[in-house]
């Protein structure tokens, strides 16, 4: 089972217009909402191959009720925590030359009550998962070490965590040791603080990390591939578009 995590998860609601113009009433071609939130896109996509997944997300109000029932509706078991306020709504605006506009909601402040009661969540699930893969960015109201703590719970429960996040939240958690972390190459950039021009760059920055303590560092790289650095070697790898 993959047990995924998701801090500040949302409904994410996609509008189809003929047109955008500024100060108009417009009306949509089409419009869906979907679950969003980068921990339960992982859970969607590992519901879509067939494999167990549970999620664990903040949930609040009507749209937090919304977030769950849509979750299962994708044959996800989502572990929801309530919270007093309610799951941010985030709203993208399509043209019909596939230009996206995006509006993303800063979503809920969590109190220390409901930031620990996601931790127990996870704690409760993680004796069953194969993997707990931990996404996204801190909603307000969690500390920076919110996922250091949630690493070091984890791995007392003997569970393996793959973490993607960024800035404090990464640097903190490096010294519990995820099994992997997976920054973008501007991520890995400001985690080590300076530019990374080539492969050869962004391979020393991966192993500075391990360094500090990550296990295995998955780095995107964008046009230039994918970057695996751990234990038994670097591996790098391109795919043709």
């Amino acid at each position: 089972m993959i047990l995924t995590v998701t801090p500040n998860p949302s409904l994410d609601r996609t509008y189809e217009l003929p047109g955008l113009t500024r100060g108009a009433v417009l009306r949509a071609a089409a419009d869906r909402v979907d679950p969003g939130g980068k921990g339960v896109n992982v859970s969607r996509a590992v519901a879509a191959a067939g494999h167990r997944t549970v999620a664990v997300a903040p949930t609040g109000g009507p749209e937090g009720a919304l977030l769950t029932r849509l979750l299962g509706d994708l044959g996800i078991e989502a572990a929801g925590v309530p919270v007093a306020g309610n799951t941010r709504v985030n709203v993208t605006l399509v043209e019909p030359d596939g230009t996206l506009t995006k509006v993303n909601a800063a979503g809920p402040e969590l109190s220390p009550a409901e930031a620990e009661d996601v931790l127990e969540a996870v704690r409760a699930h993680a004796p069953a998962a194969d993997w707990i893969a931990c996404c996204g960015s801190l909603p307000r109201g969690l500390p920076p070490r919110w996922y250091a703590e949630l690493v070091e719970r984890s791995h007392r429960a003997g569970a393996r965590i793959a973490l993607d996040t960024s800035g404090a939240a990464l640097t903190a958690a490096l010294e519990q040791r995820p099994d992997v972390v997976k920054p973008n190459v501007q991520e890995l950039a400001e985690a080590v603080g300076r530019p990374l021009s080539t492969v050869g760059d962004a391979l020393k920055a991966a192993e500075e990390l391990r360094g500090r303590g990550a296990r295995s560092v998955l780095a995107s790289l964008g046009a230039d591939g994918q970057l695996l650095v751990e234990a038994s070697g670097a591996y790098f790898a391109t795919a043709p578009v």
